[in-house]
């Protein structure tokens, strides 16, 4: 790749995608700044025009990763239409198919050890995701009798728990993906039906 050092157009944007390159043949931790800039055709020194060290980049990474992770989980819960038990089953799969369809991504944001305190944007990028969880969560607790309706924080929890679980270990675009012999889709609606059957909430997810 030519080299374009600092008059790159859009080296910001253009690290961010060597850097998401990087991360799907190598992982995140298995490359240096230096190499994220050379995959970009830049400078080792043009880099930091944008980010301070290699933490950044991942941290900036991790932060369109939630964005984007936001948008499908919304897209899915639809505020809760055509109704909550569809818009919660549909959320599921949305988690399932965010992390095969952008493993790159999904990596960043969940394995890259990027500290969160230290970076606001991502931290507020993966709050407003945990967020469209926890609100289907307290609509699913809104169908409880209110004397044994869990807290809808630990639901929320729970949920993401369970979801991020099973997407990690089955419903991954890349080689960290496991064989099983249902759908990832399937497991997650049985593991929702035993947790819905647990609250006392009658039937599975429709």
């Amino acid at each position: 790749m030519a080299r374009r050092g600092y008059h790159h157009g859009n080296l910001r944007e253009a690290l961010v995608q060597a850097a998401l390159d990087l991360i799907a043949s190598k992982g995140p931790g298995g490359f240096t700044f230096a190499e994220a800039a050379r995959s970009a055709g830049v400078s080792p020194a043009a880099p930091y025009r944008h980010f301070r060290d290699r933490d950044a980049l991942l941290a900036d990474v991790a932060r369109q990763g939630f964005e984007r992770f936001e948008a499908f989980l919304s897209t899915a819960w639809n505020d809760g239409r055509p109704n909550v038990d569809t818009a919660f089953s549909n959320l599921g799969k949305a988690y399932l198919a965010f992390a095969r369809t952008e493993p790159a991504y999904y990596s960043a944001m969940f394995e890259a050890g990027v500290q969160v305190a230290d970076h606001p944007e991502l931290r507020q990028a993966a709050d407003r995701a945990f967020a469209i969880v926890r609100t289907a969560s307290e609509a699913l607790c809104a169908s409880l009798p209110r004397e044994s309706r869990p807290p809808a924080l630990m639901m929320a929890l729970h949920i993401w728990a369970m979801s991020h679980g099973i997407a990690s270990l089955f419903a991954r675009g890349d080689a960290s993906r496991r064989t099983l012999p249902m759908s990832p889709e399937d497991l997650l609606e049985a593991a929702m039906l035993i947790y819905r059957q647990g609250l006392g909430l009658d039937g599975g997810l429709r």
